[in-house]
């Protein structure tokens, strides 16, 4: 099995993916490997089909790994965000002025208005629709931050019982990190254990190929783990094998490398 990450790995510079990449990753499937989406993205719009044109009826994991979702029937295995902790973070939202997004599995709300939020709505492929924070119907499974880079350190030293945070970074979106937010013990890591048993397969028969600190919990559990060209210093660490730059076509040689090992 092989589990890719959308942007930095499968997403470049541009939103597009290499041709050369789609593919490669054909080729590994029709070799009767699984190909696993594994994005802290949404089962919508653009990452929604990635997931059906890698693997049709598969399994794939959405949202750091509160959402897997088996992308030909809808069915769902989902982590619930604590009501309290979400309705905390609502209240630091709405007090700091900083932007956070609200996810169910396929449904998510911002109430912010400025560029970042209707540029992400844009990278995510879906209409950009404000809403209540609060007013989602269904299990809510995730919260996102939106904030520049430069504040990293400073939101992630905000850390809250009960809750785990994942910093990305997409080329898309220079200059903005997000920062997902999930139950505690909910991961990319925790999300792959689960898709590879629902295969019968072990971990040490599954590549995590990733670039960022929200790909390290999965890269550490499967038997190879991959780096892209572009990863930040924590995915590079955590890593066995390194590939190419996103831009480079670094997921088609990890896709080859699959294929033989």
């Amino acid at each position: 099995m092989i589990a890719v990450d959308v942007d930095g790995t499968l997403v470049g510079t541009g939103n597009i993916v290499l041709p050369e990449v789609w593919a490669a990753l054909a080729r590994a499937r029709d070799a009767g490997m699984r190909v696993v989406l594994c994005s802290g993205r949404p089962a919508v719009g653009h990452a929604l089909k990635y997931a059906r044109r890698l693997d049709p009826d598969g399994w794939h994991v959405f949202q750091n790994g509160a959402s897997i979702v088996k992308v030909d029937t809808g069915e769902s295995v989902s982590e619930e965000l604590p009501p309290e902790l979400l309705l905390k973070l609502v209240e630091d939202a709405r007090r700091s002025g900083r932007i956070l997004e609200v996810y169910t599995d396929t449904k998510y709300a911002v109430e912010d208005t400025s560029a970042p939020s209707v540029d992400h709505a844009a990278l995510l492929g879906v209409p950009f629709a404000p809403r209540d924070l609060l007013s989602l119907p269904g299990t809510v499974v995730r919260a996102q931050w939106l904030v520049p880079a430069g504040d990293k350190a400073a939101v992630m030293a905000e850390a809250t019982p009960g809750l785990q945070r994942h910093p990305a970074l997409s080329p898309v979106m220079p200059g903005i990190l997000f920062v997902s937010i999930t139950r505690d013990g909910v991961n990319k890591g925790s999300a792959l254990r689960r898709v590879a048993a629902l295969y019968n397969l072990t971990l040490d028969r599954v590549m995590m190929v990733g670039d960022g600190h929200n790909d390290v919990t999965a890269m550490e559990v499967v038997g190879y783990p991959v780096a892209m060209g572009n990863a930040d210093p924590e995915a590079l660490a955590a890593s066995r094998f390194q590939v190419g730059h996103v831009d480079a076509g670094g997921l088609a040689q990890a896709a080859q490398m699959a294929m033989e090992l």
